[in-house]
């Protein structure tokens, strides 16, 4: 590796970091929901605006999935897997951020919905 490939790694690698950077940024807050899917249905909608803790219960493939949402996040609390990896991620806030948990075909996703600057005619 020469002096050129460094370079071009340490460029890749600083547009990459500013993007990432940027997005955190500048993404809109607006009305968070989060939607809970069980083999692809939706099950959940819940309003991630209310601040008080939460609690709800999905079926999942494996028994019961207990969900808790507070603050504008959510995160599983416990559940039936081999070994416990949903509950082990932690709480979600960002709408780029998803719980999967594949043993008990569950996943939560966050929607912000973002309210209209103008209307341009």
């Amino acid at each position: 590796m020469n002096k050129k490939d460094l370079m071009l790694i340490l460029i890749i690698a600083l547009i990459s970091i500013s993007i990432i950077i940027g997005y955190r940024i500048f993404e809109k807050e607006g009305t968070k929901k989060a939607l809970v899917y069980y083999e692809n249905d939706l099950v959940l909608n819940i309003d991630l605006s209310i601040n008080q803790e939460r609690v709800y219960y999905v079926d999942g493939y494996n028994g019961k999935v207990k969900i808790i949402a507070d603050e504008g996040k959510i995160k599983v609390d416990s559940e039936n897997s081999p070994l416990h990896l949903c509950s082990k991620q932690g709480y979600i806030s960002k709408s780029y951020e998803t719980i999967v948990c594949l043993p008990n075909k569950v996943i939560i996703k966050i929607d912000t919905q973002e309210d209209l600057d103008a209307i341009v005619k």
